[in-house]
């Protein structure tokens, strides 16, 4: 199979970051998220379709938004966008906080096999609160915000003991002299696997432990029917390991942050 940008695009339009402890906002065309306070931002946009005018209905949205009491909205600009949507945002003041990037790989012909990390690792499934305990204080390591309360720790760690086995996905987490080292979690939706928060503690990245960690999801992914794998990743930290691993680069999704006051 190979992959166009079309199906790349509809796939990742059909991946809706939604957690299910975020308040939903929605309005016409768009819905925006308000995230707990361990969450290492406020506000996002997760689904934007301009309703009349692009400029009216990026107002439309920013006027919600401040109502929410929040001093920034993070806006991610997807692939399949309304041209233009990035100027909109920066015309408003909203500068790139992150750029990423919407990488696919086509794995209908199995799962690459990856050089072997260059320490010893050891991968588990966040499938029991001690190692949902783990990958959550990786992610805070990694990406900031702070540790979720322990009863979303162990609500992680029980969808986990069921989706794992089912064949839907979850949360690994890699040891490194039995310290946790990194994390990165994979949805199997539809035959495509979506590879999310994939990151390292400083200490340990260059060894090969995202390798690791993108491996196992990938092989697990393919044994459970997905075709293809689309992640969102930075292309300074993670993309240069997606691309030796077979990613394409399919566009780019920088992610806005907009001041609220």
């Amino acid at each position: 199979m190979s992959l166009s940008i079309d199906e790349v695009a509809a796939a990742g339009a059909a991946w809706v970051w939604m957690p299910d402890d975020a308040e939903v906002v929605a309005g016409e065309g768009y819905t925006i998220l308000r995230l707990p306070d361990y969450y290492p931002f406020d506000l996002s946009v997760v689904s934007f379709r301009a309703v009349g005018p692009l400029g009216g209905a990026v107002e439309a949205v920013l006027a919600r938004a401040r109502t929410l009491g929040a001093p920034v909205l993070d806006w991610q600009v997807l692939l399949g966008d309304p041209e233009g949507l990035g100027e909109e945002l920066a015309a408003r003041g909203g500068r790139v906080k992150i750029g990423l990037e919407i990488l696919a790989a086509d794995l209908s012909g199995g799962a690459p096999a990856l050089r072997p990390p260059a320490v010893g690792t050891e991968l588990r499934w966040a499938v029991d609160g001690a190692t949902a305990r783990d990958g959550a204080e990786v992610e805070v390591t990694g990406f900031g915000g702070a540790l979720p309360p322990a009863a979303r720790i162990e609500d992680v760690a029980a969808r986990g003991a069921r989706d794992v086995p089912a064949g839907r996905g979850g949360r690994l987490i890699a040891y490194v002299d039995g310290e946790p080292a990194g994390t990165g979690g994979v949805q199997v939706v539809d035959g495509v696997a979506r590879l999310t928060g994939g990151v390292v503690v400083p200490a340990r990245r260059g060894c090969g432990v995202y390798r690791a960690l993108l491996e196992a999801r990938l092989r697990y992914a393919v044994a459970h029917g997905a075709r293809m794998a689309l992640v969102k990743g930075n292309p300074r930290t993670s993309g240069p390991t997606l691309r030796k691993a077979g990613f394409a680069v399919y566009g780019q999704e920088p992610v806005y942050a907009l001041p609220l006051g």
